[in-house]
């Protein structure tokens, strides 16, 4: 297997899925082979994974990528805990979806073959609950055919609620389970999987 490790500027994971075909490409993800989770901490050391069931992705033959999570399709695997989430932390009435994007230049992709890895430090934006913060994300892209890359964060994002103007549903969450504490911080991790359109 070679490797290959492109120096890339671009959005948190869709960045990297660039890498993965002919320049001037149009890629879409495949829900069904994509996955992102996110760990809730509370009373200072318990962690709780938590998902979304729904998200799109698309990067177009212009380089413009763009990946959307549904806020609705929390899953915590406790009912009643998706709909607080939804209606106390999202506030999902106001905020469907959380968003990453990015500019690329999609003549980077044109060096990778199917069996290349490559290592990838990326920069985009986030806008989640009406706020847009900038963030920085390592991770690993695999080319696993001529037409699909499977992309994976090699360390969690570390998500602030509060920089998102999302403190006063954390403490609505903590008052109304009676917790010590739920921390502002975040981890996000993610495996996304993108194929040529065109192929």
């Amino acid at each position: 297997m070679r490797f290959s490790f492109p120096a890339v500027i671009g959005s948190l994971a869709l960045s990297a899925a660039l890498v993965a075909g002919p320049a001037a490409a149009a890629w879409t993800m495949d829900p069904a082979r994509s996955h992102l989770a996110f760990i809730s901490i509370k009373a200072k050391d318990v962690g709780e994974v938590h998902s979304f069931t729904e998200m799109s992705g698309t990067i177009g033959e212009d380089g413009m990528v763009t990946v959307s999570m549904l806020l609705d399709s929390v899953e915590t695997l406790i009912p009643i805990r998706n709909e607080r989430m939804r209606e106390m932390l999202f506030e999902t009435t106001n905020y469907k979806d959380a968003t990453l994007t990015a500019k690329i230049d999609p003549a980077i992709i044109a060096g990778m073959q199917p069996g290349d890895i490559a290592v990838i430090v990326a920069e985009g934006n986030l806008t989640l609950h009406g706020q847009t913060q900038p963030m920085v994300v390592e991770m690993q892209a695999a080319k696993v055919t001529a037409d699909t890359v499977m992309v994976a964060a090699v360390k969690p994002l570390l998500i602030d609620a509060a920089k998102f103007g999302m403190s006063d549903g954390v403490e609505k969450l903590r008052e109304i389970a009676g917790l010590e504490s739920i921390s502002n911080a975040v981890p996000v991790s993610f495996v996304m999987t993108f194929v040529d359109v065109a192929e």
